[in-house]
């Protein structure tokens, strides 16, 4: 169990590739395209020793009006959690406890969601959804048309996962644990 505990103590960390098709609806929203789009997590312990993996964009895009992103949704499917850097009975272990109540009990909360509700310049504000709960966000992002309608977005978000109620290894949560706790702050690159 010793083992586990030193793995499982992490600052996550989360790389966001989406890719959006080409060409929007009608309605002027562009699809997330699944196929090609990836989330890559990175956890860092306290010490410096880091995991990563994936995990699964279900559906989403954004809405376009007038050459300006004015909404946006994604889906987040919470239980294609993947561990890529380690093999085994570890992997399915680390694998095992991120799904588990002690971080993102995805047997009762199956997905997250992102729901853009306003972009005012390169300030995006939006309602992120984990285990449940929601609070509003706010982000910088960088948002690139191409001349083939092809859309790229980038942008770095931190997220206080206390607020989230993932309270593995959280200071906001347990007392005395060194350097055991985690950082509560998220940190999302998407692009």
């Amino acid at each position: 169990m010793k083992t586990s505990i030193k793995i499982f103590s992490t600052i996550m960390a989360f790389i966001v590739v989406v890719g959006f098709t080409p060409k929007a609806d009608t309605d002027g929203f562009y699809r997330v395209n699944t196929e090609t789009s990836t989330v890559k997590w990175v956890g860092t312990k306290i010490t410096g020793k880091t995991h990563e993996g994936t995990v699964n964009v279900t559906e989403g895009g954004i809405q376009v009006a007038g050459g300006v992103i004015t909404g946006g949704k994604f889906t987040i499917d919470m239980t294609s959690i993947n561990v890529t850097d380690l093999d085994g009975g570890m992997k399915s272990k680390l694998e095992g406890h991120l799904k588990n109540d002690d971080f993102f009990s995805v047997d009762k909360f199956k997905t997250a969601n992102l729901a853009i509700v306003s972009v005012d310049g390169d300030n995006v504000k939006a309602n992120l959804t984990i285990k449940g709960i929601t609070n509003e966000i706010t982000f910088p992002a960088k948002v690139v048309f191409s001349d083939s309608g092809e859309i790229t977005a980038t942008a770095s978000i931190e997220v206080d996962r206390s607020k989230y109620d993932v309270r593995y290894g959280s200071d906001s949560f347990f007392d005395n644990l060194g350097d055991k706790a985690i950082d509560n702050i998220l940190k999302f690159e998407v692009s």
